[in-house]
């Protein structure tokens, strides 16, 4: 009989902690969600919960900004962004990994530097040479940044998952009479298809959620993205911190529901390779 029911506890022991990390972790996003549906007299209230709700300040974030042409500059930034920094990656992970082409390993190195490099820092000279450049208030002008900042970690994620691939498999190719082109796209990619699904949830969140370069870089009303929206509800009294959270809550839904449609994927992407053999 113990033996039966030891596993259960432990089972049941375990689950219970791991119910009460998530109900802690998600404390922060539930207050999020109860402010931004709160009237103005109850937006400071103490309580985690607030009664009666209301829905006018999803309303007044929509009847003040067109969200629809906000979202859709947001989408178009974060998905050329993301097929970039995916490509890239992946093209250079192949040349060092598996073609080990001249010189790429002195340029993985080099690129593994730009990741100790703090955004804020970069964020004047970007400023300077996109204005130089004539790319401010264009969807260029965020594209190439963010995915010159993406591309050295996706590089590394990729590199290592092509180094770990049977290396049988790549010089069957090349016996088979594959050029290096049909060997990364028939090969490479599908061997590595967990790491470019991670690489690809990855970039698409971190690129959604930037704020600082889109203020920088996009200054006219019909350019801004979603991440900028809340700037217009925030100041020095907070005065209407209602609306604020409500447009909080509309930037987090997206990447909320792209978890929920590949949490299986982005999980699996970043623990394969995690044990060998």
């Amino acid at each position: 009989m113990r033996t039966l029911t030891r596993p259960a506890l432990r089972s049941f022991v375990i689950h219970a902690v791991l119910f009460l990390v998530l109900g802690i972790w998600m404390v922060p996003q539930v207050y999020m969600i109860s402010v931004g549906l709160r009237t103005p007299a109850q937006a400071f209230d103490p309580q985690l919960f607030t009664w009666p709700v209301t829905f006018q300040n999803f309303a007044t974030v929509i009847r003040d900004n067109p969200l629809g042409g906000i979202f859709l500059n947001s989408l178009i930034v974060t998905v050329a962004t993301v097929a970039i920094v995916v490509a890239v990656a992946s093209l250079f992970a192949f040349a060092c990994a598996i073609l080990k082409l001249k010189g790429t390993m002195f340029l993985y190195a080099t690129l593994l530097t730009t990741l100790m490099v703090p955004l804020a820092s970069l964020v004047l000279p970007l400023a300077i040479l996109l204005k130089n450049f004539g790319w401010v208030n264009t969807y260029i002008g965020l594209i190439l940044p963010y995915s010159a900042l993406g591309v050295p970690f996706g590089m590394v994620i990729l590199k290592a998952f092509m180094e770990d691939a049977p290396k049988e498999l790549f010089e069957a190719a090349r016996v088979d009479g594959c050029n290096a082109w049909q060997t990364y796209w028939h090969v490479a990619l599908p061997l590595v298809r967990p790491a470019l699904v991670f690489v690809t949830i990855w970039q698409f969140i971190v690129t959604w959620n930037e704020f600082f370069l889109a203020l920088i870089v996009l200054t006219k009303s019909e350019m801004k993205t979603l991440t900028i929206v809340p700037m217009q509800y925030s100041g020095l009294y907070m005065a209407n911190p209602g609306a604020l959270f409500a447009v909080l809550t509309i930037i987090a839904i997206p990447l909320i529901l792209l978890y929920v449609l590949v949490q299986r994927a982005f999980a699996r992407g970043l623990l394969a390779g995690a044990v060998k053999g």
